[in-house]
């Protein structure tokens, strides 16, 4: 899982733009909108949804539970109390949001269950060609390229080919599902494949 100071994304395989998060929830159990910070150097005043902004300062909401949130509108049910007394100061996103995050995990692991799974000889030799690239890209830089070349040429051909079987038989929201992936994502994938027509 790769994440930043405060976002979760699962890579390189499976739920795809289930980009996961903490998100907030205020006293009155209401989400907040954007916090906006006027840095004071002009017309363009920033907003932030990181949840340690919503701490109550200033004129700032202030949030006293967490929970998980994703990109495609999930949120976890579970919320967690935050004890804004441990919160530091300079690095907020040091503050334990494991709760929240495991919740989104599990909810990665729902949408790639119910995905359309890779067959297993596929999947072995898709895993053989990523270890044998991994091998290779340092010692061997061309012979990688070589081998990403003939891979683009696979998806260049037989994925213009699968997307156009795909969006006559199927909805965006069935082909999404079906990929694991956001529809926002699997359209992003599906028009770098067919760019023509989708």
């Amino acid at each position: 899982m790769r994440g930043g100071r405060g976002m979760w994304e699962w890579e390189p395989d499976g739920a795809e733009g289930h980009t996961g998060k903490v998100g907030v929830l205020l006293e009155d159990g209401t989400v907040p909108g954007p916090v906006y910070i006027d840095m004071g150097s002009g017309s363009h005043v920033p907003s932030f949804t990181d949840w340690w902004f919503y701490d109550g300062s200033g004129r700032r909401p202030f949030a006293d539970r967490m929970r998980a949130a994703c990109a495609c509108g999930w949120y976890g049910e579970t919320t967690y109390p935050i004890d804004w007394r441990r919160v530091p100061d300079r690095e907020p996103y040091r503050y334990d949001t494991s709760g929240p995050e495991k919740d989104w995990e599990d909810h990665t692991r729902r949408i790639n269950a119910a995905a359309v799974p890779v067959p297993e000889d596929v999947a072995h030799l898709i895993s053989r060609i990523r270890e044998h690239l991994d091998r290779t890209m340092d010692d061997d830089p061309l012979t990688a390229l070589r081998i990403v070349g003939e891979l683009d040429t696979i998806v260049d051909i037989d994925g213009c080919y699968a997307t156009r079987r795909a969006t006559r038989k199927h909805s965006e929201k069935e082909i999404a599902d079906a990929l694991g992936a956001t529809e926002k994502a699997a359209s992003a994938r599906l028009r770098r494949y067919d760019g023509t027509r989708y």
